[in-house]
């Protein structure tokens, strides 16, 4: 599997009980670090409102040349949705670089979230964006508990 499929699925996250669809979150930072973070805090805003196939038509190209928009919203909602309502987001890192295991050379980001869900739920949220002709895409997401 190609480090590419592997950021498009959703890799391993808390389980809790189902609960409702979260309200929007608050916001992630005061001021964008980058215009990489800005896409990427627009894009989990849709995500976090439960819009997985909005995310996917926001998702750049690499991310839906790899999975289809049923696919990825089958894989995304079973385990974001058991989290509940984002109650905090903070940017723990931004990594720009121009090369990646699997993927093409090109103008690249990935960025780390440290992200608190309803029922204290501690995890940390990555993010793999390409710059795209129409600006910062996401092509790769994955949640996993937080490190203690």
């Amino acid at each position: 599997m190609s480090l590419l499929t592997a950021l498009a699925i959703m890799l391993s996250a808390a389980q809790a009980p189902a609960a409702a669809a979260p309200a929007a979150p608050p916001a992630a930072s005061p001021a964008a670090a980058s215009p990489a973070v800005a896409s990427a805090e627009q894009w989990l805003g849709l995500v976090d409102r439960g819009l997985y196939a909005d995310s996917w038509d926001q998702a750049g190209t690499m991310l839906k040349t790899q999975m289809g928009k049923p696919g990825w919203a089958g894989a995304v909602e079973p385990v974001r949705r058991p989290l509940g309502a984002v109650v905090s987001r903070k940017l723990k890192s931004e990594t720009p670089t121009h090369s990646l295991p699997g993927v093409p050379d090109g103008d690249y980001d990935v960025i780390q979230f440290e992200t608190d869900f309803a029922g204290n739920h501690k995890t940390t949220e990555s993010i793999f964006l390409a710059h795209e002709a129409t600006g910062w895409k996401v092509d790769g997401y994955f949640i996993k508990p937080a490190a203690n």
